[in-house]
């Protein structure tokens, strides 16, 4: 137990099977004698036991290490509420896709124990910090593990505007948007437009069109530290949206500009010894598997 001393618990989701997995958790931990604190929201769908109940922001500052039980979803939420405290996360899957929660419940006795053991390999990623300026007012701002999206809401007109990297002209673009993804993100809603899938240990942030008025319109990867300013059209009849994944909307005004970068504080994940990335896109996505010894490819 030399690794962590304290153990924090939450979800963003309140389902059945997510809190028969969260007291299962709880009385695991209790039977081998960590110290529980279990956010206040969980603790009121749980059972009563030998835990702390708090909030995210004490749970933070008085935790080693959050287990998050639930989706991608619940993973990116915590990870923006955790960043700054410098508090590493380990997920355990309860959501659909769960390229960032990699426990499945089935095998959660086995591999969390082993994990507080020590028996563990940490993933450093970066989040964007994304600031909206009228004028030159900060009118709204937002974290993103995964991705921000300038998208148009329910309006079906497109978006007009100018993308700049490092004050740097790029292009001037209609279409239905913009997203702007890290490595982590690029399995996400990047992947669904058409976008690269990044290893998260590349230090790089890549831009989706969503739909352009050009054939020509293609994804840009840059580096991890270029700093993307998008400028919108002052012509736009909409007032478009900039989301941070998918959970914070800010409403543009035409002429308003997005500057989005890399946040300086790294957020650590925690998976089991056997983490590999590409057996999680082959699982996650569908790829196919290794061929048995003798078997041919037909060309």
């Amino acid at each position: 137990m030399a690794n962590f001393r304290r153990i924090g618990l939450l979800t963003r989701l309140h389902h059945l099977e997510v809190v028969e997995t969260l007291n299962h958790l709880a009385a695991l931990l209790s039977r081998a004698g960590w110290p529980l604190v279990v956010e206040a929201s969980a603790a009121e769908q749980m059972e009563p036991g030998d835990y702390t109940v708090a909030d995210r922001e004490t749970m933070a500052k008085n935790v080693d290490l959050v287990i998050v039980v639930g989706g991608d979803g619940s993973m990116l939420s915590a990870a923006r509420d955790m960043l700054h405290y410098n508090v590493p996360l380990l997920g355990v899957n309860r959501g659909r896709l769960g390229f960032l929660t990699d426990i499945r419940p089935d095998e959660l006795e086995d591999r969390v124990s082993r994990v507080l053991a020590g028996e563990y390999v940490v993933s450093d990623r970066f989040l964007l910090n994304v600031d909206v300026f009228r004028d030159q007012t900060c009118i709204g701002d937002g974290l993103a593990l995964n991705d921000v999206v300038l998208h148009p809401g329910k309006s079906v007109r497109m978006i007009e505007f100018e993308l700049y990297i490092d004050r740097q002209f790029v292009y001037s673009q209609r279409s239905d948007g913009l997203i702007v993804s890290t490595p982590t993100g690029s399995t996400a809603y990047a992947l669904s437009a058409g976008g690269p899938i990044l290893h998260p240990r590349l230090d790089a942030i890549v831009m989706v069109p969503m739909n352009p008025h050009t054939l020509t319109s293609r994804p840009l990867a840059v580096a991890g530290d270029s700093v993307v300013e998008i400028r919108v059209g002052q012509r736009n009849e909409l007032h478009p949206l900039v989301t941070s994944d998918g959970q914070r909307d800010i409403l543009i005004e035409p002429g308003d500009r997005i500057v989005i970068r890399k946040e300086s504080q790294t957020l650590r994940l925690i998976h089991p010894v056997d983490h590999n990335f590409y057996s999680i896109c082959r699982s996650k996505l569908g790829w196919g598997s290794r061929l048995d010894s003798g078997e041919h490819i037909e060309r």
